[in-house]
């Protein structure tokens, strides 16, 4: 019996942990969770026969190496801060690892070793990043294999409230990890366009949002995501003029979250403003950091300064809504900013039990192909079933429960540090996610001349 590691058990985990057991007893697995929260593991297991939890903590280094000497496989869904101590056993003891995360500076340090190892550690291989990937190379492989040439890639994606239950003024509620949403556009963007490449700092962001047609859904807005510019030789985009990522958000979320930004709510160094403030209210809070970061007296003074008049109604009731004129206490355990401002998001914010979330993602590819310029747009959107069986949940999951799958059977033999670009590893996962419903629609047409 084969036996299956997974490090986590929050909320984008959940489909992944199904899936799993689903296949445990066909493919003769054992699924082990590593949870601080025990509690929350077992719930997840629901006392399936293939299924244990073990109470761990991050930092218990002598259990977290046990465990993962015991496994086959390793799939972390921790915070991606922690990764690092789990890559470095699997490097260690020589187990793969998979996760849905992005390859950060600590990865890439350990680069030259695990290819030297022999070893696999699948990364980015969720819904964004992840099916983005995948999707796109299936693309440019086509492309390319027709004779054609790239000549710009745009790609989009969001996790969003289905419309049925899109409620609050913001058009948006929690269905995945809410520090990355606290923190969103905290690293800035790279990205090329029309040959150029553009810098954007984290204050600005927000600022004039790019409008997007959403097959099927309308106009939606979107940000540009972190350095997209590090796609460029892993998409082999050397030919083309443009080449970003962004996120999709509805256009009021980016109206406001352009001055949460200003505001230096979502700051992560200003522990001294939190501890003066620790016994006192949300509100007084949020004055604070007006008058540290924006020099503004107070709430009415910042709009009338930072907002522009045809917006300050709309950002004054999106603030209200997000409870930054409240008289509740701070939350106890917050150290910095953005620990308020992510409390204020899960308290404010959060997906009730029935509703159901919606990812939408959107790639734009223009080529060059038999003398002709053509542009292929594929959609995929996926519908949660309510807030316990996500969207999210399912499109970071399945990949890789799926990848997991394909390694511990032999499908899958590639090594080094990777995503998942390559057909050995894309073919066969989105082939199989089509079978969960999760397939893009595509036009392909000729640009006018």
């Amino acid at each position: 019996m084969k036996k299956v590691l997974l490090f986590g058990a929050g909320k984008s985990a959940t489909v992944l942990i199904r899936y799993l057991l689903d296949h445990a007893e066909q493919e003769h697995w054992q699924l082990t969770i590593a949870e601080a929260n025990l509690e929350l593991a077992q719930s997840k297991l629901n006392n399936h026969a293939h299924g244990k939890a073990v109470a761990l903590h991050t930092e218990d280094a002598l259990l977290r190496q046990s465990l993962i000497t015991e496994a086959d496989i390793v799939i972390s869904m921790l915070p991606p801060a922690l990764h690092i101590f789990v890559a470095q056993d699997c490097l260690d003891i020589g187990r793969n690892l998979l996760t849905a995360s992005y390859i950060d500076e600590a990865l890439l340090q350990l680069k030259e070793s695990i290819e030297a190892s022999g070893l696999l550690f699948l990364c980015e291989t969720g819904l964004d990043p992840g099916i983005d990937h995948m999707s796109a190379m299936q693309l440019f492989d086509r492309i390319r294999q027709n004779g054609g040439t790239i000549t710009s890639f745009k790609s989009h994606c969001g996790g969003l409230i289905a419309p049925e239950n899109d409620n609050n003024p913001w058009h948006y509620k929690i269905s995945w990890n809410p520090r990355n949403i606290a923190l969103a556009g905290y690293a800035g963007a790279l990205y090329k366009e029309n040959g150029t490449l553009v810098e954007v700092p984290y204050d600005a962001v927000f600022e004039n949002c790019t409008t997007l047609e959403v097959p099927a859904l309308g106009k939606w807005a979107c940000y540009p995501n972190r350095n997209s510019l590090t796609y460029i030789p892993e998409y082999a985009l050397e030919t083309a003029d443009t080449v970003i990522r962004t996120t999709i958000r509805h256009p009021d979320f980016c109206t406001a979250w352009n001055f949460i930004v200003k505001a230096g709510l979502s700051a992560l160094t200003d522990t001294e403003l939190i501890n003066s403030y620790r016994h006192q209210s949300i509100a007084a809070w949020f004055t604070a950091c007006l008058n540290c970061y924006t020099r503004s007296a107070g709430f009415e003074d910042f709009l009338h300064r930072y907002v522009p008049a045809a917006e300050q109604q709309q950002v004054a009731t999106l603030f209200r809504y997000l409870g930054l004129l409240d008289p509740e206490r701070i939350p106890p355990e917050a150290t910095v900013s953005a620990d308020v401002l992510q409390y204020l998001l899960e308290t404010r914010l959060p997906l009730a039990a029935g509703d159901r979330d919606m990812i939408v993602m959107l790639h734009e590819i223009a080529y060059k192909a038999q003398g002709q310029q053509r542009q292929i747009t594929s959609s995929l959107m996926v519908k949660g079933t309510d807030a316990g069986h996500t969207a999210m949940a399912k499109t970071v999951g399945l990949p890789l429960g799926i990848a997991a799958k394909l390694i511990l059977n032999g499908q899958i033999r590639a090594t080094g540090l990777r995503i998942p670009t390559i057909k050995e590893i894309y073919e066969p996962i989105l082939r199989e996610l089509k079978q969960h419903a999760i397939r893009f629609t595509e036009e392909d047409n000729i640009i006018p001349a």
